[in-house]
């Protein structure tokens, strides 16, 4: 039997990954001390051979980060609500007889922050959720739970954007479109789901698309102000943050799945604020 209690995150690339240094923190301030994590580099076409040597090593518990999420839904043999609403897994857990269950946090992780950190009410807000891939079907489900005033999904492929709409049609006040109607509508929160952040590139986006105190939030973070956030605060947006707070507290939630225990966010997150050039 090993001495610990084996967890991992699985991606491509994953270098750049904080979860390892986030999960030791909760199992520190949790008193989980068997717990270890560590991040493994693993591309989509090993992603089903990788996750059978990991459950053949004795691990207990997976997250799946770009480009996996998709894959991890579809090796699990069964899911949460929340993750066969969205079609994607970002968190695996083990069972005893070696078959995976499959859960989603990242949507519940972006509603935490936005409510709890940022002190924001979703409800009544007019939303727009630039991106409609992966990173946007995580999100939208729990964001419509919170009864905004409308939503509509933007992407640079319309169709894309249709799509996904189509998938929650059961909300009334969600619609969808490309980037090029964004023309003369206004929101007051802007998530921005694109992979452009990870370029330090942007959406192209109308000047006036900002009602006063909006606020501005993308779902990507880095170690300096991304290229949304930039121009977030040019255009004079209330709040304009990256989505490092999403980041720890969908893994707390991860956490709690394996561990049984909701760690306390808001130390961890401080920390990965204050290590940060702003």
């Amino acid at each position: 039997m090993p001495d610990h209690d084996q967890y991992a995150v699985f991606g491509h690339p994953i270098n750049h990954s904080k979860s390892p240094l986030i999960h030791r923190l909760f199992a520190e301030q949790t008193g989980q001390t068997r717990v270890k994590y560590e991040a493994s580099d693993v591309p989509a076409e090993q992603f089903e051979a990788r996750v059978q040597e990991f459950i053949a090593r004795g691990g207990m518990g997976l997250n799946c980060t770009l480009p996996l999420k998709e894959l991890a839904f579809h090796i699990a043999a069964e899911t949460s609500s929340r993750a066969a609403q969205c079609k994607a897994v970002n968190t695996l857990v083990v069972r005893e007889d070696g078959s995976l269950f499959g859960d989603n946090t990242d949507g519940l992780g972006l509603v935490r922050d936005l409510t709890n950190n940022l002190k924001l009410a979703i409800e009544g807000l007019d939303i727009l959720l630039l991106g409609a891939g992966g990173a946007g079907r995580g999100i939208l489900g729990p964001i419509l739970e919170c009864n905004p005033g409308s939503v509509f999904v933007a992407n640079r492929t319309a169709e894309k954007a249709r799509d996904l709409a189509d998938d929650f049609d059961q909300f009334k006040r969600l619609c969808a479109g490309g980037l090029d109607e964004l023309e003369g509508r206004r929101f007051d929160l802007i998530l921005n789901a694109t992979a452009a952040s990870l370029r330090d590139d942007l959406p192209e986006l109308p000047n006036k698309i900002l009602n006063p105190n909006a606020v501005c939030y993308d779902l990507a973070y880095a170690s300096k102000p991304t290229a949304f956030v930039k121009w977030a605060r040019l255009h004079n947006a209330s709040i304009s943050v990256d989505g490092i707070g999403m980041l720890v507290e969908q893994a707390a939630e991860a956490f709690r799945i394996w561990c049984g225990v909701l760690p306390d966010t808001r130390p961890v997150i401080k920390m990965l604020q204050n290590e940060r050039t702003v």
